[in-house]
């Protein structure tokens, strides 16, 4: 499985790990083992963490909350209570050690500092009132993104998923339309 990080937040990034929520949802988390692996690729993270079933567990309801949240964002809803429960108590464990070197930032903390900075990075993009959250425009995707494109006028999640499927789709559609001329 390969992890798509094109969010622009790692908790959105998170909450992405399901695709196609309103269809044939797809779990690229279906194991502590790809939870470890999406963690190791994610730049804002340590590289190195395990993830037992109980914080395997703990991960899934994160993301789960994590979604709810954005998608009551995104449509102008109040937030879940239960949802905001379940990020504010992630948000308040412990949080992982950062060093400075000549090399940049090293990250290094268990799953549980992990998860409470995934919450907390949530936390600060679901209260900014200046960030624009939207949900991608492309057939099927439910991911939602932060969009930081000047006018706001991005309108699917990334350009290697769904951005390509689009302009494809509008390509073949154009042919055909001249075809028929």
């Amino acid at each position: 499985m390969i992890f798509a990080f094109v969010s622009g937040n790692p908790a959105l990034d998170l909450a992405g790990t399901v695709t196609s929520r309103r269809g044939d949802p797809v779990d690229s988390l279906a194991s502590p083992a790809d939870l470890e692996r999406w963690v190791a690729e994610c730049d804002e993270l340590p590289d190195r963490v395990t993830a037992d079933s109980a914080t395997f567990r703990a991960a899934l309801s994160l993301r789960e909350a994590l979604y709810r949240l954005a998608l009551d964002r995104v449509l102008g809803r109040p937030f879940a209570p239960s949802c905001l429960k379940v990020v504010n108590e992630a948000a308040a464990g412990p949080v992982p050690a950062v060093a400075l070197s000549d090399a940049g930032l090293h990250m290094s903390g268990d799953l549980r500092a992990v998860l409470s900075y995934i919450a907390r990075s949530g936390i600060a993009v679901l209260a900014d009132p200046h960030a624009c959250l939207k949900e991608c425009g492309g057939a099927g995707c439910t991911r939602i993104y932060l969009d930081r494109s000047r006018g706001a006028r991005r309108t699917w999640c990334g350009m290697e998923e769904c951005g390509n499927r689009v302009k494809a789709a509008a390509y073949r559609a154009r042919k055909q339309a001249s075809s028929r001329n």
